[in-house]
């Protein structure tokens, strides 16, 4: 009998192709391959799945929406599709449609809920994940419309003053449309998405709650809608529910062959249910304006309960926030960002950790770690813990730290955050996680490339997909930084265990690969001319090289001055930026705010002032509500790449400001470094805190007066006080005295 493994797949499927006249998949893979370094494992199946996926939709959306253009659509149908606009994108041989210059929008929910409702930039509110969404639109007596998705004026903002909600008012002449949007416990304890909609017109007429079949992606099929038995609200394919605070006046359906809901208002008959065989139905409720204005509350059940995970309780704002450090400066944007940046943390880290609430609900170590430092800098350890706590469960037993295959920087990754746990609290790393560090650094030892490989890469990490961002499979030095740091912190936490031999081993292998990178780093500096780190030891100096400044931030592998460091900042900052921030052209080609902040954290290190820049670029590419996409188009200044709601981004945006007030280098705790000059010649108080660093929680905080700045800190240190430098920008470093909380910088002395 013929075994499975070797029946010809490979030649029957050429073989297939060629019969019919199509492109040969085999050959085009393995031409594909030729692009990269030598393959250990084939492209990751989660990058070919969620590839498959994104472009089904757009499959879907190719087919519903350029010969439907008469329907309502949201936000970045209407911009993209319109060819007078800068968004307009030529459809031509494009086989799928998908949202490519304003992928935007925003989560709201509870801390502990796992459900994370989305807002688009005009309101559009999509309840569940990768669902239909909710949109609001007015009608007036006299003809005029409001459609948000179209209309001339919009602001938008997250309101975190109790809850966290997102706000948005659209406008067209007399007519507008309020929203906030929210999620609460309901009396049973489970989770809603409320949604409270107004309306203002300047003639009698209608406020219409619309069940819409897409979301901020496209298309997300509609099949059955039906009123329910009290008449408030619809029941949605026969298992969600929509729940209004008053029956409507009027209720309207449609489906696909009769075209969008809209145009079904001057009917007369009523229906109380639709079923659509496409998918694409529609639904819409009226309600009465008379006198201009009226108002309705829209409720989402989340749920059938049981939305949390079993170690994450659903939390009230407060609860959650309640020991988190607090950032004080005369910039109310900045502190707009920061409130919305820290309540982005706590939301997508419920019994998870996601980097975003759509695209990217799933799990990445390499996220989760810059999640989850930035977490620890800001107060909320047990919160750390807990997630840490579930690292070793996706931990093979090769020791492989396993989020996807052919990514070698994780296991790196988690190890330096496990150290990283323990310095920043002062506790000792939990026996659990003994075993789980010394199969985690044993598989970085066996990993590595010894014996016959050529020098270039010799001691290296074999060639993989890494940040997937930085190119095609490659022997990425980011992989490799990541490894040294890693083995270094397995050593120090094992070093106080009984398994010190395991501890010296791994810092003896920290150290060999650290001399190999120097070598391959060494060869490339001579072939290239100068001593800059490319992405690996194969590729020129190319947008990719901003992973290679990962050993600067944040390892600190290198020193600040390493000329490595600043010869790649330098090509970045002169080759890489658009509109002041750094534009990757390796598959995001956007500007990319959390890449732009490790450039910016590089140049804090180095006191370049440049950084500032960078902070301020990233400040302004934020969105009204206080997020960021992953990357941004350079002319919309939509998202035009990853999830509209990045979480990573909001993680950078912690570290840098925290690292703004107060940063680790060595024995030396630097304040004040990337305080802005403008903030100290206000009178206003500034402060950060408390804020955990390796010797001890501390609070920063700065007076300016007329000739002076007093700077002062209040810390509880655990192992000794530290050496403390005071270094503003444009102003001498000052090292305090031992056993004093505060000195004076004279504005006369400044630089």
């Amino acid at each position: 009998m013929l075994k499975y493994r070797w029946f010809p797949w490979k030649q029957m499927v050429s073989l297939l192709a060629r019969s019919r006249g199509l492109v040969d998949p085999v050959s085009l893979l393995a031409r594909l391959e030729r692009f990269g370094q030598p393959l250990e494992v084939r492209e990751p199946i989660e990058l070919l799945r969620s590839g498959l996926v994104f472009h089904a939709r757009g499959l879907l959306n190719t087919v519903a929406i350029q010969h439907n253009l008469d329907w309502v659509w949201p936000f970045w149908v209407e911009r993209q599709y319109d060819p007078h606009d800068r968004a307009f994108i030529p459809r031509a041989f494009s086989i799928t449609h998908v949202n490519l210059t304003h992928r935007n929008w925003t989560a709201v929910g509870l801390p502990g809920c796992d459900q994370f409702p989305i807002v688009d930039p005009r309101g559009l509110v999509t309840p569940f994940w990768d669902s239909w969404s909710l949109d609001a639109w007015l009608f007036t007596d006299n003809g005029t419309r409001l459609f948000p998705s179209t209309a001339a004026t919009v602001e938008q903002f997250m309101d975190t003053e109790s809850e966290v909600s997102v706000v948005t008012s659209v406008g067209d002449g007399e007519l507008s449309i309020f929203s906030r949007v929210l999620v609460q416990a309901l009396g049973t304890g489970r989770p809603a998405c409320f949604i409270d909609f107004s309306a203002v017109m300047p003639d009698d007429g209608w406020l219409i709650v619309a069940l819409r079949p897409y979301n901020p992606e496209g298309v997300s099929f509609i099949y059955d809608v039906s009123v329910l038995p009290d008449k408030k609200g619809w029941l949605v394919d026969s298992e969600r529910q929509v729940v209004f605070s008053r029956i409507p006046d009027r209720v309207h359906f449609s489906y696909y062959r009769l075209g969008d809901v809209k145009q079904r208002f001057s009917e007369t008959e009523q229906a109380s249910e639709v079923h659509c065989r496409v998918g694409m139905a529609t639904a819409a409720a009226l309600f009465r304006a008379e006198g201009g204005s009226t108002g309705v509350q829209v409720s989402v059940p989340l749920s059938n309960g049981g939305s949390t995970a079993a170690d994450a309780p659903l939390l009230s704002w407060t609860e959650a926030l309640e020991d988190s450090a607090r950032l004080d400066v005369p910039d109310p944007l900045f502190v707009y960002l920061y409130d919305a940046a820290v309540r982005s943390l706590v939301l997508h880290s419920p019994g998870e950790i996601y980097p975003g609430p759509f695209t990217y609900k799933r799990f990445w170590f390499r996220d989760a770690v810059f999640m989850l430092n930035a977490m620890l800098v800001i107060g909320f350890a047990d919160r750390v813990e807990r997630l840490l706590n579930r690292f070793p469960l996706r931990q093979k037993s090769s020791g492989f730290f396993y989020s996807q295959e052919g990514e070698w920087d994780s296991n790196g990754e988690v190890l330096w955050l496990m150290q990283r746990y323990v310095e920043l609290t002062g506790r000792t790393a939990p026996p659990a996680w003994h075993r789980a560090i010394r199969k985690g650094a044993r598989w970085i030892v066996r990993k590595r490339l010894k014996g016959a490989a050529d020098p270039p890469v010799a001691g290296l990490l074999p060639a993989g997909f890494s940040a997937e961002h930085l190119g095609p499979n490659d022997y990425y030095y980011w992989d490799d930084f990541w490894s040294v740091a890693g083995l270094r912190a397995a050593g120090r936490m094992l070093s106080e265990t009984d398994h010190r031999d395991d501890a010296g081993l791994f810092e003896r292998e920290a150290d060999d690969l650290f001399f190999a990178i120097m070598n391959s780093l060494d060869g490339v500096s001579a072939r290239i001319g100068h001593p800059g780190m490319p992405a690996s030891p194969y590729r020129r100096m190319d947008p990719g090289a901003i992973g290679s400044l990962v050993a600067g931030y944040p390892l600190q592998l290198l020193a600040p001055s390493d000329a490595r460091l600043l010869e790649t900042a330098r090509f970045i900052a002169e080759q890489c930026l658009v509109r002041g921030g750094f534009f990757h052209d390796v598959i995001h080609s956007g500007i990319n705010p959390y890449l732009t902040l490790h450039l910016a954290q590089v140049w804090l290190r180095a006191g370049d002032t440049r950084a500032l820049d960078l902070i301020r670029t990233v400040s302004e590419l934020a969105s009204p509500s206080g997020q960021w996409p992953e990357a941004i188009h350079p002319r919309t200044l939509g998202g035009c790449m990853g999830d509209g709601h990045h979480v990573w981004a909001s993680a950078e945006w912690v570290s840098m400001l925290r690292n703004c007030f107060v940063r680790e280098e060595g024995d030396t705790l630097i304040f004040g470094s990337g305080l802005f000059p403008a903030w100290t010649r206000q009178r206003s108080p500034i402060s950060f805190g408390p804020s955990a660093t390796p010797f001890g929680p501390v609070t920063v905080r700065l007076q300016p007066e007329a000739d002076n700045i007093i700077v002062s800190w209040q810390a509880t240190w655990q192992k000794g006080e530290p050496r403390i430098a005071v270094a503003l920008p444009f102003y001498p470093r000052i090292m305090a005295q031992p056993g004093i909380s505060a000195v004076i910088v004279r504005k006369e002395d400044r630089l």
